[in-house]
């Protein structure tokens, strides 16, 4: 289970001892990776240029209401920086007024910004009804994304992400090629496992260490 975790860390108030022991447990445990905020890329990079683990990071988050062009910015930034993966949170408004062109030609510029680096798109299914997140996973296809992701787990009073949502997910996508992360809430191995089960290849947690010990 170690290879599908994204071992993450995105509190406004993380410091670098905090960081350092994200990075050392993600090396201790075999994680694919660490999932930090843009500004800590570099030096996450710099720390683990030795080691097997991945570097996500997150971008117009938590809200996804940047502009495209600042969003495209940060990711260009980041792929400077060092980063492997890109994590670009949907504009949920535009999805919820049916601005569907606008939502697919920013994923593509921001897929653009990424060149080869793997962009999953965070939809925020507690924001979404469930034709709402199948819409957004098709524009995901739509827009050249390489995963589609279930929240940033920031939506006061939010669940996460829930295995109903995730096989629906996973059935909207799986026949393009596209893969999704569940995010959110995933804090034992019973609900990882439920998280895989129902389609994720990816796992976005801050409890991997408690996960993998059981």
């Amino acid at each position: 289970m170690e290879k599908y975790i994204e071992h993450t860390l995105l509190k406004q108030n993380a410091t670098q001892s905090d960081l350092i022991k994200l990075f050392d447990e993600a090396k201790q445990y075999n994680f694919f990776g660490v999932c930090i905020n843009p500004c800590y890329v570099k030096f996450a990079h710099d720390f683990l240029k030795d080691s097997n683990v991945k570097i996500v990071t997150v971008i117009g988050f938590p809200l996804g209401a940047n502009k495209t062009d600042v969003k495209v910015f940060e990711t260009q930034n980041a792929i400077i920086d060092g980063a492997d993966e890109i994590d670009m949170v949907i504009n949920v408004t535009w999805l919820k007024d049916k601005k569907y062109d606008f939502i697919v030609n920013e994923i593509k510029k921001v897929k653009e910004a990424c060149k080869d680096h793997n962009l999953k798109v965070i939809i925020e299914t507690d924001l979404l009804g469930k034709d709402e997140i199948k819409k957004a996973c098709e524009l995901c296809i739509e827009g050249g994304a390489d995963f589609v992701k279930t929240s940033t787990g920031f939506v006061k009073d939010g669940v996460g992400a829930k295995a109903e949502d995730v096989k629906l997910m996973h059935e909207t996508v799986s026949s393009a090629r596209l893969q999704v992360k569940a995010s959110g809430g995933i804090r034992d191995k019973d609900t990882a496992q439920k998280m895989i089960d129902a389609g994720a290849s990816r796992l976005g947690t801050s409890s991997g260490v408690k996960i993998i010990n059981g």
